[in-house]
């Protein structure tokens, strides 16, 4: 094989090596987000103190809830995760709309 084609290939080689490796590792290219997209629910009671996704009643920040497994605060689980932890539930405290 001469210089030229030789050097081609390998050019190519690694071309396709970069795109393979962007493909696996990121959502960049067509088709990405089907690959990584997973179904997500709130999970109510579970929060540990100052680890809350989003505002309850008495607060309107994430970050901001001040006790362990309050059952208005939540985190956003993988779906089907938060019925297996104990005192995980879907369902919001009464007088609640999720």
């Amino acid at each position: 094989m001469n210089r030229s084609l030789s050097n081609a290939a390998a050019v190519c080689s690694a071309i396709a090596a970069v795109l393979i490796a962007v493909q696996q590792n990121t959502h960049l290219l067509p088709g990405s987000a089907k690959r990584y997209a997973f179904e997500r629910e709130r999970c109510y009671g579970v929060v540990r103190a100052g680890k809350n996704d989003c505002g309850s009643a008495l607060h309107a920040c994430a970050g901001r809830a001040a006790q362990d497994g309050r059952r208005d605060e939540w985190l956003m689980l993988p779906a089907g995760t938060c019925e297996r932890i104990a005192g995980g539930t879907l369902t919001p405290p009464d007088g609640e709309a999720a």
